[in-house]
């Protein structure tokens, strides 16, 4: 009779096969599991999810202190944070990194009798190989050109490192110096408590226990949001910067719709802001599975302007004085062709004969544009005093200026100083080209040789707050002749200086013949509801042949633009509930539904067929995973615990389907181990780190945990299978015996590539060949040692793989 249960790699797994397979063909199987595996590191990953949105709430915990106000009688609350920084990612971030890995290993042993497997510790070894080589080297490469990443926390990266490296180097001194072949209980423990000693360890250096630190006050250390009870109706610091970020969006690109503005600013704020290792792998596993996403997507066009405003935002940060201001972009961020002349005005002798004109072009360039110029009567009169112009002229591509010559009539009469005009517009309507702020020049017939009197063109201005700046323009009148000076100061009223309005004094240079100049004083926003401050400008000091006019003193009003402030406080609101709707965790079972249940989470306008895919792929793990407890209930710990259990089965089911699969195609369970578990288990870190290079300021957030999570793979990884199997051995009276040939040899082999990779990253922070940063710098070095990074992991892998089938022989 046929045992209908007795067939090829039935016995491979502790829960599969769940039937019989005996009629099925070998590579119908091998093909089934292979899909099966790789669905179920999908599923892990976003269980994993659940469980790091649960860490995530338990670490932001914040309590309040009160600390002494010495300005005010009521004392002050403070919002600190509970857990540290460093003792949260060294503990339960990086156990969240590593849970399916460490699970594996327990799994396996406990499923095994308690005897040693090789899936777990390769798994772990392979995993470390993964990310120290691999992530590492695509983070180098991922960085933007000219660009570099520094790891900002050297003492505890430092530390992590060396922890890492002694705890492979205490594994091969467990299996082949002190007790060969063996691991006794002592050495199963202090492999197990290495784990608190690093976390000890690394928070007593980021507190400046052993090296020397910043000195801050206890206040200054930790401190998320600071309050008092006489200031709790005041707006908090990010409400301040999203309505500075509205109004500037608002401001500059007029063209934006409310919710195009909105999601811009959504997307910046979410970018721009730091974030943990945690957040970025959370962000990942919901890209790669359709999910609710972390940073709102945007479409081909919204994402050109929100590229070109970020570089206008990089090139600002950089600039070490004051930015001009003296016009609003009327360019669009480069995305339309300003066109206006080079001066508001300009005076001629009549006896010169003709006046030049410049017009110039910025903003888009890369285009060719057409302007009509003709000319106006004022009291001068054309025919008479001037002669009459009205003439297309085109701008070639990549030209910025052209000019005009007008020509002036010479008579023999005297006349009083005559003005005409000149014009610009565009002859035909485009939504590329647009005339800027000075599209009429007042041309002055000057009929006598004095250098002309300085005054303001007006006593006084009334500035809205929409405007970025107060242009006071100062005329010179009654003479043209030769280069003159004339110095101006402004005096606080109601208006403050550096707190309304930037002001101070200067000196304005007339040329021969230039007969306008413009003030441009900064306008600061206060966040004032009501606004109806006001300051002066002065001119004194003219130089000698000039004098002061009429209109020495002019007075700027600075008052609020109700509408403008409207659309400002409806962006910002609206931003506002974007981000909260951003947040990791979920407040309720009917949110986490809605989320799991729809692709993107909801957002379905902005869903790709890719996301659809991924959504119909991933749709049953995450309705299942939907039932754990959300994060705000229990403050965290039920998700966590939880996202812990499903994680447990998860790993045990892969653990079944990568062994079967392997016995399926002939592959070693070392092999399997350090590729497809290793790559199927690393993944998401992969995505995760690779986004972190690219959007954070440092290297930390992206490659500065890798050590710190491998280190926690060994302590917990295989000193908590060891424990338990040691302990398990020695009731028996016999001793836990591990395998040393294969583990040893890719133990030796990973050290070894380690040393490497950190003696890379080591030489790339001090050689400015390299840019002097972990990450980035200049595209060859950087790409050349990111493949050599690589390359490394190829060369371990193949190396553990010859070992593992004995076509090498290396006595150890």
């Amino acid at each position: 009779m046929v045992d209908l249960y007795n067939y090829t790699c039935s016995y491979e797994g502790l829960l599969l096969p769940v039937m019989s397979e005996y009629t099925w063909s070998t590579g119908l199987r091998i093909f089934l599991y292979l899909i099966a595996m790789f669905w179920c590191f999908l599923g892990t990953s976003i269980v994993a999810d659940a469980f790091m949105c649960g860490i995530e709430k338990i670490t932001s915990k914040t309590k309040l202190i009160r600390i002494p106000n010495a300005e005010k009688k009521e004392d002050k609350f403070v919002e600190v944070k509970v857990w540290n920084d460093t003792v949260a990612n060294l503990s339960l971030m990086a156990f969240g990194t590593s849970a399916p890995e460490i699970l594996m290993s327990v799994i396996e042993i406990v499923g095994n009798k308690f005897k040693a497997g090789e899936l777990g510790p390769g798994t772990i070894v392979g995993s470390a190989a993964f990310n120290l080589l691999v992530i590492t080297g695509i983070c180098i490469v991922c960085v933007p050109d000219g660009e570099n990443r520094v790891i900002k926390s050297i003492p505890v990266y430092v530390t992590c490192t060396c922890f890492s490296m002694c705890a492979y180097i205490w594994m091969l001194i467990v299996l082949k110096l002190v007790t060969p072949g063996v691991v006794d209980i002592w050495e199963s423990v202090v492999t197990f408590c290495m784990f608190p000693v690093l976390v000890v360890t690394a928070f007593g250096i980021d507190k400046g226990c052993w090296c020397k630190k910043n000195n801050k006050t206890s206040s200054e250390l930790e401190i998320g949001i600071e309050f008092s009870k006489i200031d709790a109706d005041d707006e908090s610091e990010a409400t301040v910067d999203i309505i500075h970020m509205a109004k500037d969006l608002s401001r500059n690109h007029k063209d934006l719709t409310e919710d195009e503005a909105t999601v811009l600013l959504t997307r910046q704020l979410q970018e721009h802001q730091h974030h943990n290792t945690g957040w970025y792998r959370v962000h990942a596993v919901r890209g790669l599975t359709g999910g609710h996403r972390l940073l709102p997507k945007i479409n081909a066009t919204l994402k050109q302007l929100y590229d070109k405003i970020n570089r206008q935002k990089e090139i600002e940060q950089h600039m070490n004085e004051n930015i001009d201001v003296s016009t609003v972009d009327l360019s669009e961020s480069g995305t339309r062709a300003v066109v206006e002349f080079t001066a508001s005005s300009v005076a001629v002798l009549e006896n010169e004969g003709k006046v030049r004109v410049g017009i110039r072009r910025y903003g888009k360039v890369d285009i060719p544009v057409t302007v009509l110029v003709e000319t106006i009567d004022g009291t001068a009169e054309a025919g008479s005093d001037y002669k009459p112009l009205k003439e297309e002229i085109t701008f070639a591509v990549n030209e910025r200026l052209r000019e005009v010559y007008i020509e002036i009539i010479d008579d023999d009469e005297w006349e009083p100083d005559e003005i005409f005009f000149v014009k610009l517009s565009i002859p035909h309507e485009s939504k590329d080209i647009v005339v800027g702020k000075m599209a009429i020049n007042q041309i002055t017939i000057i009929n006598d040789d004095e250098p002309g009197k300085l005054e303001f063109s007006k006593p006084s201005y009334i500035i809205r707050e929409s405007n970025e700046c107060a242009q006071v323009y100062v005329n010179r009148v009654n003479g043209a002749d030769g280069l003159v000076t004339v110095r101006w100061r402004t005096k606080d009223l109601t208006a403050v200086h550096n707190k309304d309005y930037i002001g101070g004094e200067g000196t304005l240079t007339f040329e021969h013949g230039e007969t306008s100049k413009t003030i441009n004083l900064k306008i600061l926003e206060t966040n004032v509801m009501e606004r109806d401050h006001s300051f002066q400008v002065e001119l004194f000091s003219p130089s000698t042949g000039s004098a002061i006019g009429k209109i020495s003193k002019a007075i700027v009003t600075l008052v609020n633009d109700t509408e403008f402030d409207g659309l400002v406080s409806r962006i910002a609101n609206n931003t506002k509930k974007n981000l909260d709707g951003l947040r990791l965790d979920t407040s309720s079972w009917k949110e986490q539904f809605n989320e799991a249940m729809n692709v993107n989470g909801g957002d379905v306008e902005n869903a790709t067929v890719i996301d659809y895919i991924l959504h119909f792929i991933s749709f049953f793990w995450k309705v299942l995973f939907a039932f754990i407890p959300p994060p705000s209930i229990a403050g965290g710990y039920l998700t966590f615990i939880g996202s812990l259990i499903l994680i447990g089965l998860m790993t045990a089911l892969i653990s079944d389907l990568a062994s079967i699969f392997g016995c399926l195609v002939g592959l070693e369970k070392t092999v399997v181990a350090i590729t497809f578990v290793a790559l199927g288990t690393s993944m998401p870190d992969t995505f995760a780190s690779k986004l972190a290079a690219i959007n954070e300021k440092t290297a930390d957030s992206s490659v500065g945990n890798i050590n710190g999570s491998n280190a926690v793979n060994v302590f917990l990884g295989l000193g908590l299978p060891w424990l338990i199997a040691s302990i398990y051995w020695e009731a028996k009276g016999e001793r836990f015996e591990v395998p040393t040939d294969t583990l040893v040899f890719s133990v030796i082999l990973y050290t070894s590539c380690a040393i490497l990779a950190i003696l890379v990253l080591f030489i790339r922070r001090r050689l400015a060949v390299f840019g002097n940063g972990e990450l980035g710098g200049p595209k060859v070095p950087k790409y050349a040692s990111g493949l050599f990074l690589v390359f490394l992991w190829i060369f371990y892998v193949i190396m553990s793989s010859l070992q593992a089938y004995k076509v090498i022989e290396v006595n150890i």
